[in-house]
């Protein structure tokens, strides 16, 4: 706060405690006593009058009472402005204490988690409750609560892992994010090449294709593509490079989406968690989307 307002507000708030101890003395000293049929003029019911009176004298002890209330306020605690008050009390430092202290006893709760390995609190009914609401507090908004995404955001429930599905990599990913880019192409292929290399992609999953686009287009992804989705187009989970064969698509699988993933590039981003929510509740959060992963994997096989 400027000096400018803090003044202002005080001198403000000072006036106003004086105005009202003003018009407190100024209304009390005439007595009622004195008063002959000081009324306002108001009459209901035939006979009933209201009268000007001052206010009782134990009324008004009452409102100079809370005057006096608000200047020891004043005194003790924030309210002239930028002023602190002798106690130095703030609803920050409130904030402040009831955080910590809330910290504390989730540290309590998180810890009996902390050195235990990851398979084994995959397996823990208690750290995967724990974790779910983690998740759901902080990593619904992009997966969904049910962990299985949206045009953008990868299914974590699929077995389908950009960058590896091992405990250690899921753990690192949550823990330090991701940046997954995927370079625009259409200056460098032209609208024909896109078609022809949208065609072959989309036939790597065994999708319906024209034949002679998709040929074309091999040619054209083993000279630029390569690199990065390897000459089967199985992907390369070290730079993040998605597996071309499986028909599972982040951003989708038609081929206007494919075209689009190719001409205009992607850009994806997984933020870091462990700045954010700390490392213990990001290995409960890990643990819960490996049990959902490894969940859905076994009700697929089931015979």
């Amino acid at each position: 706060m400027s000096t400018f307002w803090s003044v202002f507000i005080t001198t403000l708030t000072i006036l106003s405690i004086v105005a009202i101890v003003w018009l407190l003395i100024v209304t009390a000293r005439t007595k009622a006593s004195e008063i002959q049929e000081n009324t306002t003029g108001h009459t209901w019911d035939e006979d009933l009058t209201e009268y000007n009176n001052p206010l009782p004298r134990w009324w008004l002890g009452l409102f100079l009472l809370t005057v006096l209330f608000a200047a020891g306020y004043l005194v003790f605690y924030p309210g002239l402005g930028s002023n602190t008050g002798t106690l130095g009390w703030s609803s920050g430092k409130e904030v402040s204490a009831d955080l910590a202290e809330n910290n504390r006893k989730l540290d309590a709760v998180f810890s009996r988690f902390r050195d235990r390995p990851l398979e084994d609190l995959v397996s823990d009914p208690q750290a995967l409750t724990l974790g779910h609401n983690v998740f759901v507090n902080n990593c619904a908004a992009c997966h969904g609560s049910d962990a299985r995404g949206a045009k953008g955001y990868p299914n974590l429930t699929d077995e389908d892992w950009l960058y590896g599905g091992q405990p250690d990599t899921v753990l690192t990913t949550i823990l330090k994010g991701r940046q997954g880019v995927m370079p625009p192409l259409g200056a460098a292929l032209g609208d024909q090449g896109v078609d022809e290399v949208a065609n072959y992609v989309l036939s790597l999953s065994g999708q319906k294709v024209d034949p002679a686009l998709a040929q074309a287009g091999k040619a054209r992804f083993m000279t630029i593509c390569i690199a990065c989705h390897g000459p089967e187009g199985k992907g390369n989970p070290i730079m993040g490079a998605p597996n071309l064969t499986d028909n599972i698509w982040l951003y989708g699988g038609s081929l206007d989406d494919v075209k689009a993933s190719i001409k205009n590039g992607r850009s994806g981003q997984m933020p870091a968690w462990e700045p954010v929510i700390g490392k213990d509740r990001v290995r409960l959060v890990a643990a819960w989307v490996l049990a959902q992963s490894r969940h859905a994997d076994e009700t697929e096989h089931k015979p």
